[in-house]
């Protein structure tokens, strides 16, 4: 018998991804758990990567693409000494260099903030002709990606790791002139930056200006927007991030690329067998967010009200007038449009005096 599809269900999961798991199969457990079809997330984490994704589900997921532009924030664990081909440690290494001293790796931090040009990494999604970078690269073909702008809002190392392996919190180290010049082997990073950022490009090319390379062996996405992997379902279910965890965790999983490709290609078995995934089934519909004008100022959405009399005109497209709302003042953004009961209709654009549909939610 085919499964229900629950079309009434809308709304918002913060959800805690799992490493091993892809973005998509993380999709699977919330469309099962809500029996719909109709979800979306806001932003692609890599399968070794875990924390956040921002998952919309039913009538919100035209919200998808706005949720996706907001900056977030991360962890990254990064090995400095050698790159891999994917830049994280599921590739191939094809290069070797010298360990940066913590003189230089703080030198070069400081030039990597605010507006900046990233060249982002072959193997990714982006696109080239309709398809998929990470794709033509496996077919052989050469690809060339174009700088983008991106931004670092911030940087700060949380932990590190010099080359004799002893390990120390960062803002207990002093920074006297012997561990200025100490090597380093590993780095936690915070990282706060703008939507299309590529923290394994980050790595890249700040152990590139310390004469060095480097790669990811850990990713951790704590924020999106003003979302925060605290309030995620399942988040009491992701690894210790700390870098011997991270550490302990890659050389446990002995993983190389046929190693990680079998591992998501059984994924669906191993998610049936979690016992976890009950309890995290449990919380998804326990802690759905409904869209109420909270959620909408979150996403950036300022709420308006729509006057009783005028909610079917609303409702069926009809011409917008600054009338028909209970405010009479309105700047040129986009707004959630609610009913007197706080239910949410759509969303709008005001542009020089002019409203504009975004959408309208089928009533």
């Amino acid at each position: 018998m085919a499964k229900k599809n629950n079309s009434n269900v809308s709304g918002l999961v913060l959800f805690a991804k799992q490493p091993d798991r892809t973005s998509f199969q993380s999709l699977s457990i919330i469309k099962k758990s809500l029996e719909t079809s109709k979800v979306g997330h806001t932003g692609t984490l890599d399968s070794f990567a875990q924390g956040l994704l921002v998952v919309c589900v039913g009538n919100l997921t035209r919200l998808a693409s706005h949720i996706t532009a907001f900056d977030k924030s991360y962890e990254a664990v990064i090995k400095f000494g050698s790159e891999t081909d994917t830049l994280d440690f599921t590739g191939h290494v094809t290069k070797h260099a010298n360990l940066p001293t913590l003189e230089n790796l703080l030198k070069s931090l400081k030039k990597f903030s605010g507006q900046i040009g990233q060249t982002p990494p072959v193997f990714s999604a982006l696109k080239i002709d309709g398809e998929r970078a990470s794709d033509l690269i496996r077919k052989g073909k050469n690809v060339e990606l174009q700088k983008r702008a991106i931004t670092i809002h911030s940087s700060q190392i949380v932990e590190i790791k010099f080359d004799d392996n002893l390990l120390y919190d960062f803002s207990n180290l002093e920074l006297n002139q012997d561990n200025l010049k100490k090597y380093v082997s590993y780095v936690k990073i915070k990282f706060d930056v703008s939507k299309g950022t590529y923290i394994r490009c980050l790595a890249r090319d700040i152990a590139i200006d310390c004469n060095s390379c480097a790669h990811l062996i850990g990713l951790l996405r704590t924020k999106v927007g003003c979302f925060s992997l605290e309030d995620s379902v399942g988040n009491n279910f992701l690894n210790d991030f700390s870098i011997n965890s991270v550490i302990k965790q890659v050389e446990e999983s002995k993983m190389n690329v046929l190693q990680f490709d079998k591992n998501i290609s059984e994924n669906k078995k191993l998610i049936q067998k979690d016992s976890n995934m009950d309890i995290v089934s449990s919380e998804i519909k326990k802690k759905i967010l409904q869209m109420n004008p909270s959620i909408a100022t979150a996403c950036g959405l300022k709420p308006v009200f729509i006057k009783d009399e005028f909610e079917k005109d609303f409702s069926n497209g009809k011409f917008l007038k600054s009338k028909m709302f209970l405010q009479s003042e309105f700047e040129n953004i986009k707004y959630s449009v609610f009913n007197s009961n706080q239910r949410f209709l759509g969303v709008i654009q005001h542009i020089d005096n002019k409203f504009l549909y975004e959408y309208v939610i089928p009533q």
